[in-house]
């Protein structure tokens, strides 16, 4: 075969490379008016309410608690992620992330749920001391847990691990932290389509379509969008469940549609502020420690994700190696009080908040400060806030489905730094793509068919942990990546540029570039007492 001949215009590039990413509306920061960044700020809540509401739901029956449990448990977890966001954007990354609960932390969680019931001690117990003995135990393991993911970001591990984080390893982990989450999409779309599938086509058509039809730049359908799905479909849903649409469905169909099933609004309290230890004093056991210090390195990897996502839908510049060490360290903070406080999962980034962001075009920092408000406010005042927590979780699965993927656009666009036509760059890229789907689809088959995962030995923690780590599609696939590209043809003269870290290396350090300090640096002149952070 004749290779093709060389032309000047082989190095041509049809789109330029952006360092940040056009076309956003607001960057990190920069405010919109007060009335518009209380909407977008109430907008970023509601967002955030369906991963909120749906762990509880999924662990609260498990350990024996009822819908007052579960209230109080989301009321808990919702104050605590306001504390985790506020500091965050204030001291940690100070990207504009909302911090939340994390789906690492379920598995540990409900093994130590199953680990009570079934102790004898436990056979005599009403259902709700059995729900504080789990809690307890629960909340002993985040505990120390979280020192663990406090260590890796105050103490430089992720720092140096992140000096070697090329665009080409990165990629794979956006784009599977939120292609990850592919489950709680349209499989929650399914449980409810009457409802939830109109807010879907709804959602595509205010945020994509409409735009372009009015021939505007700026229209309240595409940054609102959120907000004026999620009112229309549970507005139905109201009416669908008035005129007794459900009244023969299956219990299964009723719980995911009507909007009086939720047992939120009645098991609230009028007004209750979490405090320390509130579900007893807690217990530790070294096993349960173990599995949750897996969850901890889990939320740290999908957070760092999360992290590069944001950063390009703030139009800010690559986060800097020390800023994602010192956000994971913040992060851990968080997983702390939520251990303290009795969350039951510990604290990460949320995904589904990075795509509003993508959705909207407004990164600004205010905005994601002025959800937390609204968190607090509607966490202390339970009543108020179980009102917008009982919207049905369809309708989120529908939001859901358009903002994870804007953040696996996000990974997929690290890829224009790479050198696509090099074979070294596709193997990396879609090997690691393959087995981070791959890999966790193997392993909950294999629960779901034998009851538990294909790590089976007499220690349950060590069971929990690699269950936790290989059911994570962006952990597995991060893993695949980094290793590779660290590895494979090392020496090659192309492999630096191949990978993109040509492009990546500049922003290592604050001094290499003058626009890495302006959106990084720690406010109140704290970066002259913690020049490392």
């Amino acid at each position: 075969m004749v290779a093709a001949a060389s032309t000047k215009d082989d190095d041509f590039q049809p789109f330029p490379i952006k360092d940040q990413l056009p076309g956003v509306a607001y960057c990190a920061n920069s405010n919109p008016c007060w009335y518009e960044a209380l909407v977008l700020g109430f907008q970023q809540y509601v967002v955030m309410l369906g991963t909120t509401v749906t762990i509880p739901t999924l662990l609260v029956p498990l350990m024996g608690g009822g819908d007052v449990e579960k209230a109080e448990m989301i009321n808990t977890l919702l104050f605590l992620s306001a504390l985790s966001t506020l500091l965050q954007t204030w001291f940690g990354t100070r990207l504009p992330v909302v911090m939340g609960g994390s789906y690492a932390f379920v598995i540990p969680a409900m093994s130590i749920a199953l680990s009570v019931n079934s102790s004898n001690s436990s056979a005599k117990l009403s259902d709700h001391d059995r729900f504080k003995k789990s809690m307890a135990a629960i909340q002993g393991a985040i505990t120390i847990a979280s020192l663990f993911q406090v260590a890796i970001g105050y103490f430089g591990l992720a720092r140096v691990c992140s000096r070697f984080l090329s665009p080409l390893a990165a990629a794979p982990l956006v784009i599977l932290t939120g292609l990850g989450l592919f489950v709680h999409g349209f499989p929650q779309v399914a449980r409810c389509a009457e409802v939830a599938l109109p807010a879907l086509v709804l959602l595509v058509f205010l945020s994509q379509y409409l735009p372009h039809m009015l021939n505007s730049k700026r229209t309240i359908s595409d940054r609102f969008g959120v907000l004026i799905t999620v009112a229309v479909a549970w507005l139905l849903a109201e009416i669908l469940t008035a005129s007794g649409a459900y009244d023969k469905s299956s219990p299964k169909t009723q719980t995911s549609c009507r909007t009086d099933r939720s047992g939120l609004i009645s098991a609230a309290p009028w007004i209750k502020f979490p405090y320390p230890y509130q579900w007893g004093k807690p217990t530790f056991d070294a096993g349960f420690v173990f599995a949750m210090m897996a969850a901890c390195l889990v939320a740290a990897i999908e957070s760092t994700g999360t992290f590069v996502a944001a950063s390009r839908y703030a139009s800010c510049t690559p986060v800097p190696p020390s800023v994602l060490s010192r956000g994971i360290g913040w992060q851990g903070v968080g997983t702390l009080l939520n251990g303290l406080c009795g969350a039951p999962t510990g604290s990460t980034a949320s995904v589904e908040n990075v795509g509003l962001l993508g959705l909207t075009r407004v990164g600004s920092r205010r905005v994601v400060q002025v959800s937390a408000g609204f968190m607090l406010f509607f966490s202390i005042l339970g009543k108020f806030g179980a009102v917008v927590a009982s919207i049905p979780l369809p309708i989120f699965g529908a939001v859901y489905c358009v903002l994870y993927g804007y953040m696996a656009s996000a990974g997929v666009g690290l890829l224009q730094f790479c050198h696509l036509n090099s074979f070294r760059s596709k193997f990396i890229l879609g090997f690691s793509l393959f087995l981070g789907l791959s890999i966790p689809q193997y392993f909950s088959e294999v629960v779901i068919v034998t009851g538990h995962g294909p790590f089976h030995t007499s220690s349950t923690w060590f069971n929990d942990m690699m269950q936790v780590i290989f059911t994570s599609q962006g952990t597995v696939a991060f893993l695949v990546a980094f290793f590779l590209d660290s590895t494979h043809t090392r020496g090659h003269k192309s492999t630096r540029r191949d990978s993109g870290r040509h492009w990546s290396e500049k922003f290592i350090y604050f001094c290499q570039d003058t626009r890495t300090e302006e959106f990084y640096c720690l406010p109140y002149n704290l970066s002259n007492y913690f020049p490392s952070f």
